[in-house]
């Protein structure tokens, strides 16, 4: 990549931001499946900024532009849902997917109650189940949703000890 991108907890001020990127980044999966109705493309500001405050949303940046974000929630079984990952298409196959994704595990798992993490895709989406199983996430339902598109749901147990020693 050349230029140092950081990793940080998102604040209010991000949220415009990441908007303007989901929109961007979601274009390519709304293409894919022939529909432009998925929800990153018709989320709200303020549904964004209330995510903000119930979750765990954590921004890459570039200088002072967020290039990449993810967010996440425990829910109270112990099970860390991941959503949402997007890199802007010029950063793209540069190992920040990745980053981010190993940061919210970490993030997430830090008090050691997190047993598990689950996360979804489209069936077709091929750059991030490639990412996800690099990750140790393996396929655990299906769920079609229409002629279009099947939503894969990936998982991988917690070892909260790995995620509490790197805090």
């Amino acid at each position: 990549m050349g230029m140092s991108v950081t990793i940080s907890e998102a604040t209010e001020a991000d949220a415009e931001q990441i908007l303007k990127l989901q929109y961007l980044c979601y274009q390519s999966e709304a293409e894919l499946y022939g529909d432009y109705s998925i929800e990153p493309l018709t989320q709200s500001l303020d549904s964004i900024k209330a995510e903000l405050t119930t979750g765990t949303v954590l921004v890459a940046r570039l200088r002072d532009e967020v290039v990449a974000s993810v967010r996440g929630t425990v829910d109270a079984d112990g099970t860390a849902r991941i959503g949402k990952l997007i890199v802007h298409p010029r950063m793209q196959r540069h190992g920040l997917g990745g980053r981010l994704l190993n940061a919210i595990e970490r993030q997430l798992g830090a008090d050691g109650t997190t047993k598990s993490f689950q996360l979804f895709t489209g069936h077709r989406s091929e750059q991030n189940l490639q990412l996800y199983r690099k990750h140790g996430y393996a396929p655990v339902q299906t769920r079609r949703v229409n002629d279009r598109l099947t939503v894969v749901t990936l998982a991988k147990d917690s070892d909260t000890r790995a995620y509490v020693a790197s805090a």
